[in-house]
Parts: structure tokens; sequence; C-alpha cells
């Protein structure tokens, strides 16, 4: 069975956005071994999940850059990877290479994984990501620490409602000053 793993980037105080959603604090220093990581993870994945909030400047963002540098091979990638947006309130998809979940969330996400395939990339937003962790529907997270705090935010876990155990994958810190913490979920 595929598995659902998550890529997010935080704050050192555990934010992944401002209280507004603004992500103006990433810092963005990528070198060759973080590069390799980001890749190894779109590599092993074949669908990328997305919350309909973050879908738009996700999908434009990656466009976009692949229109003005053909040869950025990530950012082709990421255009090239289907996307399965969920929504409650969209009827049709407007992005490219992209379709709707609107059934349960629970439901959906046990379809995409029983497909054949490679295993599935979460990128977000907050709200959606918060929504996979009450449910208990990530395999795998894969938390990009960036060497900054916020002081307030918005926070991936705080509708969790019961205590979570992780098993470590690995944690690195990368010369351009992120660390990277990975987790498998201790199912219960």
């Amino acid at each position: 069975m595929r598995k659902v793993k998550l890529q997010i980037q935080t704050t050192i105080d555990g934010f992944v956005a401002r209280p507004n959603g603004d992500s103006d604090w990433m810092t963005w220093n990528p070198d060759e071994e973080f590069m390799q990581f980001i890749n190894s993870l779109i590599d092993s994945s074949d669908t990328i999940l997305l919350g309909r909030k973050m879908a738009d400047g996700f999908v434009s963002h990656w466009e976009n850059t692949v229109s003005k540098n053909p040869e950025n091979l990530f950012a082709k990638k990421m255009v090239a990877t289907p996307k399965v947006v969920f929504s409650k309130t969209l009827n049709k998809s407007t992005w490219n290479n992209t379709t709707l979940a609107k059934e349960n969330l629970a439901d959906e996400i046990a379809k995409l994984k029983h497909q054949n395939g490679k295993d599935i990339l979460v990128y977000g937003g907050a709200t959606f990501v918060s929504s996979l962790i009450e449910e208990g529907l990530i395999d795998e997270y894969h938390l990009i620490i960036n060497p900054v705090a916020i002081g307030d935010g918005m926070s991936i876990f705080k509708s969790l409602n019961r205590t979570q155990q992780f098993s470590p994958i690995e944690s690195k810190l990368y010369p351009g000053g992120k660390i990277v913490l990975s987790y498998k979920i201790n199912k219960d």
C-alpha cells in the first residue's frame, strides 16, 4: 500500500505560516545535499496532495517557474506530477494536471493509498494538513525546520486530540541551515 508523506516547512517555534497564512519567513538557501533530499521525496512519489487554499499559489508558482526557466528540473517535476486538491467548495479543477477530491477525507485518502503507484506527497496548507493529522492519515512526517522564529502563526498539530508517538527515520542539519526531522507514525 502507498504511504502518505508530509513535507512541510516550519519555524523553530512550530509554525507553518503566519496568522494570515504568509510564509515570508522561509529561508531559501538550498545546498546540493538539501536539494537531493527534496528530490528524493518527490521521486518516491507520483501524486501530490494539496488543500484548496494552497493550490492556487502552489500550482501557479511552479508553472511560472517552468515558463521562466524551462531547464529547472525540479520545477518540471512539480508541474508534471499529478495533483489532487481537496475542496468542499469547488465543483471543477481550474488547474492543469489536477483533480478534485470532494468526498470524506479518510475515504478519499484510502482510495488513493490503495491505487497502484509510488507514494503520495502532501505539501499543505495548514488547515488541510491539520485535518489529515486529526484523522491519522499521514504515515511519514518530513518536517523542514527553518532557522527562524515568528512568535505566532498557524500550527498543524493544534487539532490533534490525543498523544501521538513517532519513530525516527532520520534527522539532518543541512549546510544551508535547515534541519530535517523525519518520522514515521506509530500506529496504535
